[in-house]
């Protein structure tokens, strides 16, 4: 064979070295080198060994290892005729503990000693220990700073609206639970948002997120959709049938979307999965168990649905365990801003200019209603973004219906591209608008205006308001 032939040819070279030169080569490895026969009795050591074990070798040499230390894996080595790789042992009579290799030596298939290699890790071990410490202090601070901070997983949610600081510490606390949650609140404010974050910090982040919009799937095909089907369930039936979104899930979560837009009839299955925790295909007869988290959402008023018959009151209290209410943005305009920069970095993530809104915008953003929330400021945003033309965002880049009338004067095209006449013009219809706006009140207008009474007046007749 390939292998006993190599080890001929270095037997053959290695006898041809003077032995000195061989334990010169041994005496100059950092590790502990220690060689001992069938009995166990120590026939070598190298300086290594010297220092680690702190004795010398004549001490060590002609010493049986079973008598000094009967566990060591030199002796299981011979026992078993296997050799052994980075295991630890500790050594009882120095105590200390020694990591590396220890091998058998065969002549003619019979085992006539053993090779062991070694280190003194006891040093490490001290610092690992010392390291695993510092790391559980470390830990212990960081959850005790996070005591006031959101997880990262809640870093896509931008606010400092108290209220909603409240309502999301609450999510986070619900997240790590399997509890049912319901998320409450108008179109636009981030219900979806809201849920992914719930998800990332559940214990369920590494299975599926499967989300279905229950508003948008026909009344006919939302159960087919919801809990799948079996071969030849209907007409028009896939071979082999299909999974539903639920059994997509297994494992993980899904998120209901505008639950309050289900019909009563669906209502009393979607209890039936959490209550039982197993659902049925469409045409099929046996149970499917689940192990599936629910959050749901809604934009509805269910209390009041409940009175006026359309939603089940015993899905309501199955679903309102944990209910999160997300407040509108009217509701909390510290926030507008900060998401309104937030939107401008992500639209302009791939360019090095720093976008900015001008007073006036910042103003008119703080002071709309925001019927569409969040979506709607993105929209918004978006349309100014495109249309921009220096790195601060203007009034007149954002659309036409979100800016107040104040805003909106109307001033006639510039006919010319004479500057003092165009001027001219805007001062005129400036000082128009601010008459009708104050009722021709002209110390109101004066102020409003920001310029002296004299000139005012000067202005007046100049233009013909006297």
């Amino acid at each position: 064979m390939i292998t006993d032939k190599y080890n001929a040819i270095t037997t053959d070279f290695i006898q041809n070295w003077d032995k000195e030169f061989l334990f010169d080569i041994l005496n100059n490895i950092s590790d502990a080198v220690m060689i001992n026969d069938a009995d166990t009795t120590i026939v070598y050591v190298n300086k290594a060994y010297e220092e680690i074990l702190c004795t010398s070798a004549g001490k060590a040499i002609g010493k049986k290892l079973r008598d000094i230390e009967p566990d060591a894996t030199a002796i299981k080595v011979m026992e078993t005729g296997m050799a052994s790789h980075n295991i630890v042992d500790y050594l009882r009579t120095i105590k200390i503990n020694a990591v590396g290799m220890s091998f058998p030596i065969y002549n003619n298939n019979e085992i006539k000693g053993a090779v062991s290699i070694f280190n003194d890790v006891s040093e490490i071990e001290k610092l690992n220990k010392e390291l695993q410490r510092i790391h559980e202090v470390t830990r212990y601070f960081q959850k005790e700073l996070e005591k006031d901070h959101l997880p990262q997983s809640f870093s896509e949610y931008i606010c400092s609206n108290n209220k909603t600081k409240e309502m999301l510490f609450l999510a986070s606390k619900v997240a790590k639970t399997d509890t049912t949650v319901l998320i409450r609140g108008e179109s636009g404010v981030g219900k979806e948002v809201l849920t992914r974050a719930i998800y990332k910090e559940s214990k369920k982040s590494k299975m599926p997120l499967i989300k279905v919009n229950c508003a948008s799937i026909p009344e006919n095909l939302l159960e087919s959709e919801l809990f799948g089907y079996e071969e030849g369930a209907f007409t028009g039936a896939k071979k082999g049938g299909k999974l539903g979104k639920f059994e997509l899930a297994q494992g993980g979560t899904i998120f209901l979307d505008e639950i309050g837009d289900m019909t009563f009839n669906m209502q009393a299955k979607i209890l039936r999965v959490l209550q039982e925790k197993e659902i049925e295909r469409v045409g099929g007869t046996k149970p499917i168990s689940l192990d599936v988290r629910v959050i749901a959402a809604t934009n509805r008023n269910l209390e009041n649905m409940i009175v006026e018959g359309t939603f089940r009151s015993d899905l309501y209290y199955r679903l309102n365990v944990v209910p999160l209410n997300i407040l509108p943005l009217r509701e909390r305009r510290d926030d507008i801003i900060l998401l309104a920069r937030n939107i401008l970095e992500k639209l302009n993530k791939h360019d090095d200019d720093f976008i900015s809104l001008s007073a006036d915008v910042i103003i008119v953003l703080q002071k709309y209603d925001w019927p569409g929330n969040i979506r709607e400021l993105q929209n918004v945003l978006e349309h100014a973004n495109i249309i921009r033309t220096s790195n601060q965002i203007g009034i007149n880049d954002l659309p036409k219906y979100v800016i107040p009338d104040e805003y909106n004067l109307e001033v006639k095209h510039f006919e010319t591209l004479n500057f003092k006449a165009n001027i001219k013009m805007m001062e005129k219809e400036l000082i128009k608008e601010s008459l009708i706006r104050n009722n021709n009140n002209k110390s109101k207008s004066i102020n409003e205006l920001g310029i002296s009474r004299r000139s005012f007046y000067e202005k007046l007749s100049e233009y013909g308001f006297e």
